[in-house]
């Protein structure tokens, strides 16, 4: 059956009866979409501050391939795991966005038997966050152009606005655009464009945020542009951040909903891995550890992206550090980044499995070495993986000293998923708190943070920027030097190239822009040719979906 069909004959339960069963949470704090799904109120979260921490397992993997990996579905599926061996256990994912389901993926809410539900409802418009987040994007931008329109007494110079709007839909079309045609009465005209709404700043700012105080106070401080005189112009100025406070109001609320198996998961915020921290909110991760006694989560792409800047955005933000890595890997992803191409991955190939294990071996290195944390590999198992590939892939892992396990939660759901989650509870029951430390401190100039990832992170000889970009990283420093970066790159390659597989190591990273993000508080540093509207590929995903007559959808994966 295909990942919908599974998900449709699930035997949901209603989820204000699961949320006072599971988590103690009483009713009259959940406000229910439907009978499946609901938000959590922010008095209750206030409610459970004083009560200890769960321990924080963070899901990763290699980098990613169109082979797949399947990190969104062995974050679940350990979740499950771990409830099934008596480990109270939550799990926090971020919202998929619309645009990526119509495009390649078709769906991201796990896959097999190891799913958040309601499938659907998660991978369409759910509880409407993005709708608000949009809206409240697209608000300031139209308060930006009236405030032209109407006189521009802060004098803003339209050439030098860097507010784009945004849209939840790949439309590669709006990337570049004019708006203000057709005369004085319908603007002033000006170029603009249209990013995702996974790559606006407010959506970073929600997932950073943790109270409606916090949310005011970082969409006020959002940089909007420049004056003609050179002056910085700011949200707060045109008075926006209260109107767009009030559009997410609800949407800062996490959203509850339970695994096929009938346990809790917290599904909230959904940043882009490269254009922004990939991570689910804050606030969802910061309850969950109030409320279980483990909390299973995922950052985005491989670990060089999103778990990186889960430790030195989230993290560093929030006060709060993993205490075990789970990194993800399949035989067919490994020998995708060996050399064989996606037609003839399900066919044995030892030599390119070997060839692509450096990709898994650095990203390892990466968490154990750089962050100092204990780390497991786990092998989501594929039914074209070969008993030969299977023994050389855990063989190499063991031999670097690390535990790896074969999971088949996608077809078994947690029962598959048992021997991961009895080896994360053995180190989480043995362990005494990782020596875990950020990449770089926050003094660090952002020269140096920058070269500091590449160097260390990515295997990269230098990096590079032109005298431009090097200026405006300097002018940049005097006020933002303590800021973290978050680096936006392909996810496909330890480069900037998408085309270099495996570990490519003497490489030089180039800086091609850098954008303060002044709300969310890091800096966006953009290398290589990284889009921020995705287009659609020539088959999207959209041409197999479909509805019949009783309302029953197919083709979303």
């Amino acid at each position: 059956m295909s990942d919908i069909e599974i998900a449709q004959q699930a035997h949901m339960k209603p989820i204000i009866d699961l949320a006072r069963e599971q988590l103690d949470i009483p009713a009259e704090h959940l406000d229910p979409y439907g009978h499946y799904k609901a938000k959590l109120s922010l008095e209750y979260i206030d409610s459970i501050q004083g009560r200890p921490n769960g321990k924080l397992i963070l899901v990763t993997a290699i980098s990613p391939t169109p082979a797949g990996e399947g990190k969104t579905t062995t974050t679940v599926g350990l979740g499950d795991a771990l409830n099934r061996i008596g480990k109270k256990t939550l799990i926090c994912l971020r919202e998929p966005a619309l645009g990526p389901c119509f495009g390649v993926k078709g769906g991201a809410a796990g896959g097999g038997y190891a799913q958040v539900v309601p499938m659907e409802d998660i991978n369409l418009h759910f509880t409407g966050d993005f709708h608000a987040i949009g809206i409240a994007h697209n608000l300031l931008a139209a308060l930006i152009d009236n405030h032209i329109h109407q006189g521009n007494s802060l004098n803003l110079d339209s050439r030098r606005i860097h507010w784009k709007r945004v849209m939840d839909m790949n439309d590669r079309s709006l990337r570049n655009i004019v708006v203000g045609l057709g005369g004085t009465m319908d603007g002033y005209p000006r170029e603009d464009g249209f990013d995702i709404i996974a790559a606006s700043e407010v959506m970073a700012i929600l997932c950073l945020s943790t109270t409606l105080k916090e949310l005011k106070q970082r969409l006020g401080n959002i940089l909007v542009g420049y004056a003609y005189d050179g002056r910085t112009v700011f949200a707060r100025d045109l008075n926006a951040h209260g109107a767009m406070a009030v559009l997410l109001k609800n949407a800062l609320r996490p959203n509850l909903v339970q695994t096929l198996e009938n346990h809790p998961a917290f599904v909230h915020g959904g940043p882009f891995a490269n254009i922004a921290h990939g991570c689910n909110t804050l606030i969802a991760t910061k309850a969950a550890l109030k409320m279980a006694d483990y909390v299973v989560t995922e950052a985005g792409f491989g670990a060089d992206l999103g778990a990186e800047k889960f430790m030195d955005i989230k993290c560093r933000k929030a006060g709060l550090q993993p205490d075990v890595v789970v990194l993800v890997a399949t035989v067919r992803a490994l020998k995708f980044q060996g050399g064989v191409t996606v037609p003839h991955l399900t066919q044995e190939n030892l030599r390119a499995l070997e060839a692509g294990f450096v990709n898994l071996e650095r990203h390892l290195y990466n968490m154990q070495e750089q962050f100092a944390l204990p780390c497991i590999v786990a092998i989501n198992h594929f039914v074209s993986d070969s008993d030969a590939e299977i023994a050389l892939l855990k063989r190499k892992i063991e031999a670097l000293g690390t535990t790896a396990i074969i999971c088949r939660h996608w077809a078994e759901g947690g029962k598959g998923a048992e021997a991961l989650a009895y080896a994360v509870a053995d180190i989480l029951d043995r362990s005494t708190q990782p020596n875990f430390d950020f990449l770089y401190p926050d003094d660090m100039p952002l020269w140096e943070k920058i070269k500091t990832i590449a160097t260390r992170l990515y295997g990269a000889a230098d990096i590079e920027a032109d005298e431009k970009i090097r200026l405006q990283i300097e002018q940049l420093n005097e006020q933002y030097s303590h800021y973290p970066v978050c680096i936006a790159k392909t996810q496909s390659s330890f480069s900037a190239d998408p085309l270099l597989k495996g570990a490519p190591s003497g490489h030089i990273l180039p800086i091609r822009e850098v954008r303060p993000a002044h709300g969310a508080e890091f800096i966006v540093v953009i290398c290589g040719n990284i889009m921020t509207m995705p287009g659609l590929p020539k088959v999207p995903a959209a041409e197999r979906m479909d509805i019949d007559e009783n309302g029953t959808v197919t083709g979303l994966f």
